[in-house]
This record gives C-alpha cells, sequence and structure tokens, in this order.
C-alpha cells in the first residue's frame, strides 16, 4: 500500500510519544517507515511543515468545546472545557511543545465564536473575552508544560534542612501533586474573573 501523509503524521506522533521531540528526526522517521528520505519530501516540505501537521493531528484530537448547559454557570463551563484540554494533551509526549504558537485554522472558527458569545452574554466584551481566553490558555500550556518537564527530572529528595528553612520545607511538605496545582491555579485565575463579572453581571446571568 503506498505510504500517505496520514502515515507519516501518525508515525511521527508514535515517535514523539515514544521518545519525545528531540528523538524526531526525518531521517529516523524515513527508516521506520521504510522509505527512503526523498520518498519522505513528497509527504512533507522539510521538518516544520512535519510539526505543523503533528500540531493539527494532536489539536484534532482535542474534543470540541461544548456549549453550556441551561443554568450553567459560564465559570463552571470554562474550568471543565480546560480540564478535558488539559487531559487530552497529557496524552502525548511534548505536546506543549508541539503545538505551542499555532493559530486557529478555519475549522476552528465556529466553536471560538461560540465560546466568545458565552463570555460576552456573561458580562465581557469580545476583545475582553479574546483576552480571558488567551490567558486561561497560556496557563493551560503552561500547566502541561511544567508536568511533561517533569518526567525527565530524575527521582530524588531535593528538602532543604528544616532548620535553615522553615517556611519552605513546609511548602513542600503541602505543595501536593501536578492536579493539585493545577487546580490551584486555575481557581485563582477563575476567582479574578468572577470578581470582574461581579461587577457588571446583569440580573439573573448564571456567570458564577
Amino acid at each position: 500500500m503506498p505510504l500517505t501523509r496520514d502515515d507519516v503524521v501518525r508515525e511521527a506522533v508514535e515517535v514523539i510519544d515514544a521518545n519525545g521531540l528531540a528523538g524526531l528526526t526525518l531521517r529516523g522517521l524515513a527508516k521506520r517507515l521504510g522509505v527512503s528520505a526523498p520518498t519522505l519530501y513528497w509527504h512533507v516540505t522539510d521538518k516544520r511543515h512535519l510539526l505543523d501537521l503533528v500540531a493539527e493531528n494532536v489539536l484534532a484530537e482535542l474534543p470540541a468545546r461544548r456549549a453550556p448547559a441551561e443554568g450553567e454557570p459560564v465559570l463552571d463551563w470554562l474550568a471543565d472545557g480546560i480540564r478535558v484540554r488539559r487531559a487530552a494533551l497529557l496524552a502525548h509526549r511534548d505536546s506543549v511543545l508541539v503545538v505551542a504558537g499555532n493559530r486557529p485554522t478555519e475549522d476552528a472558527l465556529p466553536e471560538i465564536e461560540r465560546t466568545i458569545a458565552a463570555l460576552v452574554g456573561a458580562g465581557l466584551a469580545p476583545g475582553e473575552a479574546v483576552q480571558v481566553l488567551t490567558a486561561l490558555g497560556s496557563f493551560l500550556l503552561g500547566d502541561v508544560l511544567e508536568t511533561q518537564a517533569a518526567l525527565d527530572r530524575p527521582p530524588g529528595d531535593v528538602r532543604p534542612p528544616h532548620t535553615e528553612y522553615p517556611h519552605l520545607v513546609a511548602a513542600t511538605e503541602g505543595f501536593g501533586d501536578d492536579d493539585e496545582r493545577f487546580e490551584t491555579g486555575l481557581a485563582l485565575m477563575l476567582d479574578g474573573l468572577r470578581a470582574r463579572l461581579a461587577t457588571r453581571a446583569a440580573p439573573g446571568s448564571a456567570a458564577t
């Protein structure tokens, strides 16, 4: 069966999942696929083009953001969508390094329009809604990057001496895991948005 671009992209995703982004080379990918490098260039022009295609593949796996249910607070809806996307990104090694900096495709515009409309309905101006989504997206990518980067760290206990840094020691003992860190950061951001919306929410709105 002739090699297709989809075959190339799927194999690239498998390489990244197994070896990280640093382990992906066009020469190595061609060898895994059992083809020559010139054959691979029939499907991708260079590594940047390949990574763009891999990013599209990873983003395509993200579930479409559902519309808020009737009576559902907009902030609860936002938080649910971010949690779903975090889980999807964590499913692929180095996913943030692949997708960071990508811009929405035309196919994504209807969903983005619905999301902005929901935030405008909660009391934000359209441009403000985009800023909120960008800020939350940046937080999400940063959290996933930190979580995935920790996988490459060797295990070890780096606790400082109790007598020299008692507050730091107490903090490390109560810091929690990656999921707790994420939930704390998400809550802090949404608390700020909740406070902003409270100053302009119309009677009967479901922003909280």
